[in-house]
């Protein structure tokens, strides 16, 4: 079984894209596809934000993009040309997590990660996303979207894209139950499988205050052991 797993690129994403990518034998990142948004004015997007602990709260962590017409692919956003915002991200991170156990470590890391010289948006996120996941010893195979043969939408993108890279099993996601025709994997002679990922605490997180969902950077800044495995989600 050779497992496939197909996500957009998302900014410093949460813990369950992670267990995605470490699932995976290999991860193509949907960067051709038109860039999602909060709205039709909107450049918001998981593309472009997420979520981290400011002050015991969850607050967005931005990343600004230049405005781009509906229909736009992802891998043709551009990145604001105000560099100020890198400065400011960091300052953020400093302020909400210098105490945290993970701290020296994780900035060493993501500092200059966000000080990378990237022009767009989908260069940005999967070159973080790539540098983090080797940090974190995840041995899966890469590939954008862009750099393979396609021509289908919707599902039969997703299978055309499994066997593009010559893999027989898909690793869904657990968003995917609305638009997802899961019969025609199966016609197609790919194996479906669901993630079923399940955020856990960690750090010194109890229970009771833990936020699921927010970016790798608030697991990398609150746990010495970065170990995402641990107690694990998955199925």
């Amino acid at each position: 079984m050779t497992v496939c797993a197909i996500h957009q690129p998302n900014y410093f994403p949460w813990m369950g894209y992670f267990d995605k990518i470490c699932r995976a034998d290999v991860f193509i990142f949907l960067d051709a596809v038109d860039y999602p948004r909060s709205g039709s004015k909107s450049m918001a997007s998981w593309c472009n934000r997420v979520k981290i602990d400011v002050g015991d709260r969850e607050a967005w962590f931005r990343c600004p993009v230049q405005k781009a017409p509906l229909g736009t692919k992802i891998n043709e956003v551009f990145l604001s040309e105000d560099t100020n915002w890198r400065v400011a991200a960091i300052e953020t991170l400093k302020s909400s997590y210098g105490r945290q156990p993970g701290f020296t470590r994780a900035m060493s890391l993501l500092e200059p990660l966000i000080n990378m010289n990237a022009l767009d948006i989908s260069d940005f996120n999967i070159n973080t996303i790539m540098e983090i996941s080797k940090t974190l010893e995840l041995e899966t195979r890469f590939f954008r979207q862009s750099e393979l043969e396609t021509s289908a939408a919707s599902t039969e993108l997703l299978i055309e894209l499994c066997s593009a890279v010559g893999c027989d099993t898909y690793l869904c996601g657990g968003g995917a139950e609305g638009y997802q025709e899961d019969a025609k994997f199966a016609e197609n002679n790919i194996k479906l499988v669901y993630q079923n990922f399940k955020p856990f605490p960690y750090g010194n997180e109890e229970l009771e205050t833990f936020m699921p969902g927010l970016s790798i950077i608030d697991f990398l800044m609150k746990e010495n052991d970065w170990d995402i495995g641990k107690p694990a989600g998955g199925q």
